[in-house]
C-alpha cells in the first residue's frame, strides 16, 4: 500500500460506519453497499486489504468485491477523480491498472432454503456412524443417492452411474445462507469428501455461521473435528481462502502428522507469518482431533496449553516435526 492509498482511505473513513484500522494495511467497517447486517448493528464485514500492488475491497455479507479505486468511485466520484490524478502523477495508471472498472456483484445470496434431506440423526446407518465417533448427528444430513440429489441442487455430475449414500455437511455464510456442502463417504472410498459450492466465490469454510468473531477462532482441517472445539471453523478448500479472514484472531490447529510434508509446510508458513498455531505435545499419538477425543483427551485443554507463536512456536515446531 502506498501513501496515496493510505491518504484516501483516511479521507473516506468518516463515511464508513464502525471504521477501524486493524493492521497497517488492513481496514474494517460496515459495508456501505449492502448496509451489512440489519439485525446486528455492530457487525462489520467490509474490508480493504492489499492484493499485490493495489488495495482491494471485499464484503463478506453481500459478496461485493472491487479494487479500492472503484469502491472509492462508488462512494465519492469527485474524491475518486482526485485519487486517480494523484496516481497518474506517480505513473500508477494506464491499461489494466487501478482505474480500470472491475465487475461488481452486489447481489445477495439466494440460498435461504433448508436442505430437502433427512437429518443424519433420522437415518440409522448415518446416526450409528456418527455416534460411534462421538459426533452429534443432528448437525448433519443424509443423502441416500448422493449424485442424484446433488444434481437437483446444482448440475454437477454428467452421468450418475453407480450412485452412493453420503453424509451431507452443509456450509453456510455468516447470515446462514446455504453456500455449499460436502458429501462424506460412510466407508472406505478413494474420494472421502466431495465438495460442491452453490456460490462459487464463497469461502470454502465450514462453521462461518456459528463463530463469534470477537473471540479467538480455531481453524481445523475437518468439519467433524470442528464440532469438538469452541468457536471454530474448518477448511473445506485452500488455506488461501482465509486471506479474507485475517482481521480475525485465528489459531491454526492442523492434524498431528509430523511426517506429513504438506502439513509441516503449512505450520512453518504460519510461524513465518507470526500466526498463532497449535503444536501437538509428544504425549498425543492420534493424528486428528476426533481420534484424540475418542482416546479420552480433553481437547480444549490440550489446545489452550499448546498454542504458540513467534520464537516459542519455532522451538516447539522443531521438536515436533520429523521431516
Amino acid at each position: 500500500m502506498d501513501l496515496i492509498d493510505s491518504k484516501y482511505i483516511g479521507l473516506v473513513s468518516s463515511r464508513l460506519q464502525k471504521f477501524k484500522r486493524v493492521k497497517s494495511d488492513l481496514y474494517n467497517f460496515r459495508c456501505p453497499l449492502c448496509g451489512d447486517s440489519q439485525k446486528h448493528k455492530n457487525k462489520a464485514r467490509g474490508y480493504v486489504y492489499p492484493v499485490k500492488a493495489d488495495m482491494n475491497f471485499k464484503c463478506h455479507n453481500c459478496g461485493a468485491s472491487a479494487t479500492f479505486s472503484s469502491f472509492l468511485k462508488s462512494l465519492d466520484p469527485i474524491l475518486y477523480k482526485q485519487y486517480t490524478f494523484e496516481k497518474f502523477q506517480i505513473r500508477n495508471t494506464g491499461k489494466g491498472s487501478i482505474i480500470e472498472k472491475p465487475k461488481l456483484d452486489f447481489k445477495k445470496p439466494v440460498f435461504k432454503k433448508k436442505l430437502n434431506l433427512p437429518r443424519a440423526s433420522e437415518v440409522s446407518i448415518a446416526k450409528e456412524y456418527l455416534e460411534r465417533r462421538m459426533i452429534d448427528p443432528t448437525k448433519f444430513y443424509f443423502a441416500n443417492n448422493f449424485k442424484k440429489w446433488v444434481n437437483t441442487q446444482k448440475q454437477t455430475f454428467d452421468t450418475i452411474g453407480r450412485d452412493e449414500s453420503r453424509i451431507i455437511i452443509p456450509m453456510y455464510d455468516t447470515e446462514r445462507n446455504l453456500i455449499g456442502f460436502q458429501g462424506r463417504s460412510l466407508g472406505p472410498n478413494s474420494v472421502k469428501y466431495i465438495t460442491v459450492m452453490l456460490k462459487e466465490e464463497a469461502l470454502k469454510v465450514y462453521g462461518m455461521d456459528r463463530i463469534d468473531t470477537e473471540k479467538s477462532v480455531y481453524v481445523v482441517e475437518g468439519p467433524f473435528d470442528s464440532t469438538f472445539i469452541d468457536n471454530s471453523i474448518a477448511l473445506c478448500g485452500s488455506d488461501g481462502d482465509l486471506e479474507y479472514l485475517k482481521a480475525y484472531d485465528l489459531i491454526y490447529a492442523y492434524d498431528n502428522e509430523p511426517r506429513n510434508k504438506e502439513i509441516v509446510s503449512r505450520i512453518e508458513r504460519c510461524i513465518g507469518d507470526n500466526k498463532r498455531v497449535v503444536i501437538w505435545p509428544r504425549g498425543i499419538e492420534q493424528k486428528d482431533i476426533n481420534d484424540m477425543v475418542l482416546a479420552g483427551h480433553d481437547i480444549m485443554s490440550v489446545l489452550e496449553s499448546n498454542t504458540y507463536s513467534g520464537l516459542e512456536a519455532q522451538v516447539q515446531f522443531n521438536i515436533w516435526k520429523k521431516v
